[in-house]
């Protein structure tokens, strides 16, 4: 998936590489040239001015490999970066287009908070791994072998010291690797975890104050606050052992090198003139392999942990999507309604929400469905829409199973208003054109004035460009729920439901609201849910849930005559009235 999204940046990949090559190649030039000059002030056979001369020539092509090197460094991080950004938001904008096709149930397994934190966390975490990789995880092996290499050239007697050198250090880096290794696993799902507590005390900060649950909250946080602070203090404990310990082997490698040469240079003194540069470009060399494999410890730490961001956004876009739409071309429905034996079971849930449902509802029919909280009534309500699908059984709209129609056909069929009126962050229009992009300002109109959201909206100064804050927070709860219902019937569906979406609503706006509903959406099959029979007790049918079961079905009048439920419901709110 990654690599996919690489593959884009042919170019840039490509200049990142070849300036990378320019890096490390003048880095390993570099103390060629050191011992070229440490041999010319050596040797003891060349005057002062011709040693000046030579000097100063090796200077000069030593500022500019330098230089050379200084350039590839700047260029190799301007492609890194824009290789790193560009496809962290190539992956930002799959992801979430992937989420977009998730069901509710696909949704409810990942968890929107966990969501949140792969789209953002995670996706900078292999942001940081793919500007790491570029511009250290690749030179890194380069300079290392480059470096290892040359090292053994310049002082071949002197190579054992440098697999000494290695073998120790891999082993303090393998070692420490290993400890820190599973906290990194953990990191994430502590993030999950705490995000997920922060996202319910926001969203709930009025229950938090009200019952007085600031202590008890805050303690729930700092538990996984704590336990995430306990993580990151063992990787830094163990992490603030590797440089110590890479520290001490490179420099007891140094002292055995110097060491040894020192004996061989008291042996001969034309040695120790020859040998000067070369001891001096060998420990360059050293220290060169040392940066490498101490820089690769620290990137393999960081990377361990873009590597877990990146098996969780792979599981993401991996995800077969629970709920599917065949590939059919776009046809025109009918209102009608069919249930035929449906049951639906959440999942992870033994006892299903529906049991053997059957009804039947014509085009054009108003009707009502009761019953007491967990019936089942938001349930039913939300199959017809397929934002689930049945357990068993089959539900058909237009005579036409749902599994069998086209997206744009059900979406342009059906629309619901959900209980919970849910309003986005921008302008009005923008808002009511979630239910007809393309719908013009008469449209809205009409729309507003059947939800009695007109008489708010018109006087605002600026209309439907008004302002809709975060959530809809700059409205009250039945302004969001007639905006919600407006935004519902703009498109002009063959099916209207409404969720309990008057909930919030007075009586007076309510009624006015049903006798518009009567008034101009006569060939609109009207499904209301609803808590309270006087919102449906004008329905051409209500259907009285109890339990899961369709237990009655009728209209007001034969329903308190023949349902028990029913009238019990009705009795009860009746008494309430009075």
């Amino acid at each position: 998936m990654v690599l996919k999204a690489i593959g884009k940046y042919k170019l840039l990949v490509t200049a990142a590489l070849l300036t990378m090559l320019l890096q490390v190649g003048a880095a390993l030039w570099q103390p060629s040239y050191m011992k070229k000059i440490l041999s010319v002030m050596a040797n003891m056979s060349l005057s002062t001015n011709g040693k000046v001369d030579k000097i100063s020539d090796y200077g000069v092509a030593l500022i500019g490999i330098a230089i050379i090197g200084l350039v590839g460094s700047i260029l190799n991080t301007v492609t890194a970066a824009k290789i790193s950004q560009a496809v962290s938001a190539d992956l930002r904008e799959m992801t979430f287009r992937k989420i977009q096709t998730f069901s509710y149930e696909d949704i409810e397994k990942y968890k929107s908070e966990n969501l949140v934190v792969r789209m953002t966390n995670d996706i900078n975490q292999i942001q940081m791994l793919l500007m790491m990789i570029f511009q250290v995880l690749i030179r890194v092996p380069l300079l290392f072998v480059g470096a290892f290499i040359l090292s053994i050239i310049t002082m071949p007697r002197l190579w054992w010291i440098i697999v000494v050198m290695v073998i120790l250090i891999m082993l303090v880096t393998g070692f420490s690797m290993k400890l820190m290794g599973p906290h990194f696993m953990a990191f994430q799902k502590l993030m999950d975890r705490i995000n997920g507590i922060a996202k319910d005390n926001l969203r709930g900060a009025r229950v938090v104050k009200s019952f007085v649950q600031e202590k008890s909250q805050a303690a729930k946080f700092n538990k996984e606050s704590d336990e995430l602070m306990g993580h990151n203090l063992a990787v830094g404990y163990a992490f603030s052992t590797m440089i110590p310990a890479f520290t001490i082997i490179s420099q007891l490698a140094i002292f055995v090198a110097i060491l040894l040469v020192s004996t061989f240079i008291t042996k001969s003194a034309s040695y120790a003139q020859d040998q000067l540069g070369g001891i001096m470009s060998f420990i360059q060399y050293m220290m060169q392999i040392m940066f490498a494999i101490i820089m690769g410890g620290m990137m393999s730490m960081f990377a361990s942990r873009g590597l877990v961001s990146m098996g969780r956004i792979r599981e993401i876009n991996d995800t077969q999507v629970s709920m599917t739409f065949d590939d059919v071309a776009d046809e025109t429905l009918d209102g009608s309604v069919e249930f035929d034996h449906v049951s639906f079971s959440y999942p992870n849930d033994d006892a299903p929400t529906l049991k053997d449902i059957s009804f039947k509802i014509k085009p054009g029919q108003m009707v009502g469905v009761v019953g007491a909280t967990g019936a089942g009534k938001s349930t039913l309500a939300q199959l017809i829409p397929r934002l689930f699908d049945p357990t068993d059984g089959t539900v058909k709209v237009g005579d036409k199973d749902l599994k069998h129609v086209s997206k744009g056909t059900l979406k342009k069929t059906v629309s619901i208003v959900l209980q919970k009126a849910i309003l986005f962050s921008g302008t009005i229009a923008g808002n009511l054109k979630q239910g007809k992009p393309d719908a013009t300002e008469e449209e809205m109109n009409r729309a507003a004035k059947i939800a009695q959201a007109a008489e708010f909206i018109d006087r605002l100064p600026d209309r439907y460009d008004a302002e809709v804050e975060e959530r809809g927070n700059n409205f009250s709860g039945g302004q969001k729920q007639r905006m919600s219902i407006t935004r519902g019937v703009i498109k002009q569906p063959k099916i209207l439901i409404l969720d309990d979406s008057t909930s919030a609503l007075d009586a007076r706006s309510e009624k006015l609201v049903q006798d518009a509903f009567n008034r101009e959406l006569n060939d609109t099959t009207t499904i209301i849910i609803a808590q309270k029979i006087s919102s449906v007790v004008h329905a051409d049918t209500i259907l009285v849930l109890d339990e899961g079961h369709l237990v009655a079905q009728g209209n007001h009048k034969e329903l308190v005559a023949t349902s028990d439920v029913y009238r019990q419901i009705y009795d009860t709110q009746k008494a309430k009235e009075a």
